[in-house]
């Protein structure tokens, strides 16, 4: 097996307490867990969204994202999820990481400083040149879009 990547991080702002670095919970979890750096409390209404600062910047390696995707467990008991989902951190990105997260249940939910709000997966990108052309290749599902595949 070869050595893992090294993702560099700073904290953006200093506290008392500083929360604990992202972490992977469990040995083959493909995402670092992104933790609420809040004072307090927030609170998020029915059908609200709120920016939620990690307080963390990254330095993704060259050819690599971040991409920030919402927790299951968050989504399923709470109906908490992200908005622009998965958000994507560049490699060239050097300010904190916020999350946008958005109620879609009917009761209020409240954030407290530390909570997991989102899960941070770092994956390779390839970037391509484009090419114009008049006509492209033809394939048998050709120009047929949403839901043409069945269901």
């Amino acid at each position: 097996m070869s050595s893992p990547l090294t993702l560099k991080v700073r904290r953006v702002r200093a506290h008392t307490d500083p929360l604990p670095l992202p972490r992977y919970e469990s040995a083959q979890a493909a995402g670092l867990d992104l933790r609420a750096d809040i004072e307090g409390e927030l609170v998020l209404g029915p059908l609200e969204r709120k920016r939620v600062p990690t307080g963390l910047a990254l330095a993704l390696p060259p050819g690599f994202e971040g991409q920030v995707r919402p927790r299951s467990g968050l989504a399923a008991r709470h109906g908490i999820t992200l908005l622009n989902s998965p958000g994507t951190v560049d490699a060239d990105y050097r300010g904190e990481v916020q999350v946008i997260l958005v109620n879609l249940s009917q009761e209020v939910f409240t954030l407290r400083r530390g909570d997991r709000v989102a899960q941070l997966v770092v994956a390779p990108v390839t970037q391509v040149a484009l090419c114009e052309v008049e006509v492209l290749d033809a394939t048998e599902r050709g120009g047929n879009g949403f839901g043409s595949t069945g269901l």
